[in-house]
């Protein structure tokens, strides 16, 4: 479903259509609408306080937001920015009609569904404390989700996700398509192997720049321990902390809850980070071979 986490927002008056007051906020805008990558002109999404639709974004600092109007035609609009009030630069006015009514591409993770106890839930829609599925069947609880945004224009190749279409790992898993970043490791065979060690070219590949939106969110589960869950059907692992926490955008949340950095055991599984380590019995069942595994 197409997905957005706000982090401030900024409100208009549609008749004098100047700058109302913003604040600091912490809710998600979604469709609803499950494989949805897209707001679209007109669009009503779900708020927890009151109803939106989408009626275009405005660049703000060389970057693309978008904005909603409340009350469906008489409210007032909304800026909605996934950084906080203290790094925004709200404009004193906001120019009615807006001058780019195109659709909006939102967080590209977004969707992804994790077993918990109730079914599955959008990672974006998960919350600290929320109780979620390990492949053993264990129910673990979420300690944290660290938000990563990555800007497309300031991205290389290092940044290309991974995306491992629906059934490409056998036996119908994941059940829908799947997009991890390059170094999360889904476990095969007794085996944390790394997303980029997958690729075969074809049902599992690079997710070329271009066909990113101008940044993606990319969302980190942590649990007590390193834990196996499962995204979209498929067995992956729960944050490790390879990459440091202060890495995320939502970091001093981190720190106001726990205090400092703690450091999390990795799980004994034998981690395989390149196509060349793999089993060749693995290599074949997924079509894996030697020359697929170069970017674009």
């Amino acid at each position: 479903m197409a997905s957005y986490f706000v982090s401030s927002t900024a409100q208009y008056s549609s008749s004098t259509q100047t700058l109302i007051g913003a604040f600091d906020d912490d809710v998600i805008l979604s469709d609803g609408k499950p494989g949805e990558t897209t707001f679209e002109l007109n669009e009503a999404l779900a708020h927890p306080q009151t109803d939106v639709q989408y009626k275009g974004k405005v660049v703000i600092d060389g970057i693309e937001y978008p904005v909603f109007q409340t009350g469906f035609g008489s409210g007032v609009y909304l800026i909605a920015s996934y950084k906080p009030l203290a790094e925004m630069n709200f404009p004193a006015s906001l120019t009615l009609p807006l001058a780019d009514t195109s659709s909006f591409t939102v967080c590209f993770a977004a969707g992804t569904g994790i077993a918990t106890p109730n079914g599955e839930r959008a990672v974006e829609t998960l919350a600290i404390g929320d109780g979620i599925l390990t492949a053993d069947g264990r129910c673990v609880e979420v300690i944290w989700i660290g938000r990563q945004i990555v800007q497309k224009i300031f991205a290389g190749d290092r940044m290309m996700p991974v995306r491992i279409r629906a059934g490409a790992l056998g036996e119908g898993l994941p059940h829908g398509d799947l997009t991890v970043t390059a170094d999360h490791a889904l476990i095969l065979d007794g085996l944390a192997i790394n997303a980029g060690a997958l690729v075969n070219g074809s049902s599992i590949d690079w997710v070329p720049l271009a066909e990113l939106p101008e940044r993606v969110t990319y969302y980190h589960i942590e649990t007590e321990g390193h834990d196996v869950i499962l995204a979209n059907g498929a067995a992956a692992e729960t944050y490790v902390d390879y990459v440091g926490r202060q890495a995320f955008e939502n970091y001093a949340e981190y720190v106001a809850l726990y205090g400092e950095e703690r450091i999390i055991t990795e799980a004994p599984w034998p981690r395989i980070s390149t196509p060349r380590l793999l089993p060749p019995a693995l290599k074949a069942r997924l079509g894996i071979g030697q020359s697929v595994a170069l970017r674009a």
